[in-house]
């Protein structure tokens, strides 16, 4: 088996670029435990989640959603009524604080992917664009779990 250093440099050099590759822009911003549900076929929107991470000392203002999946991505947020019935709409803009996490979460704010281009298939992973309002952006890669899964730990 014949290496070179290149390569040899690049395999080592992977993981780090990984890690580093959540950074958004000027801010200190990670994406964590990023997740989707496969979805039945393009006829309705699929959901992502996360975790959004500033580890700056300056809250950060997530703005906008871009991926190749779906041409209508946005920030829902999901409400229950005194009645137990949930309802979905535009969350806008989200404000994270220094030091602090926000969830993307089943029954709570979400990534909505609407107008998908193409299924969502189990196994396979796409790009998702967080934009922020400081001009930053992170890209994740977002895997696509089974049609029941409750979280990437499933």
């Amino acid at each position: 088996m014949k290496f070179t250093i290149s390569a040899m440099c690049s395999a080592l050099m992977l993981p780090f670029m990984l890690a580093t590759s959540v950074l958004a822009g000027s801010a200190e911003v990670v994406v964590e435990n990023a997740w989707a549900r496969a979805s039945i076929g393009t006829s309705r929107p699929g959901a992502a989640y996360m975790e959004v991470r500033n580890g700056g000392d300056e809250p950060v203002t997530l703005t906008a959603l871009r991926t190749d999946l779906a041409t209508m991505p946005e920030v829902h947020r999901t409400a229950t009524d005194e009645q137990g019935v949930s309802s979905m709409s535009p969350a806008g803009r989200i404000v994270i604080a220094p030091s602090e996490t926000v969830a993307f979460e089943p029954g709570g704010l979400h990534a909505m992917l609407m107008q998908l281009q193409r299924p969502m298939k189990e196994g396979e992973t796409f790009p998702l664009t967080l934009t922020f309002s400081d001009g930053g952006e992170t890209t994740v890669e977002v895997p696509i779990l089974g049609i029941a899964a409750r979280g990437p730990k499933d």
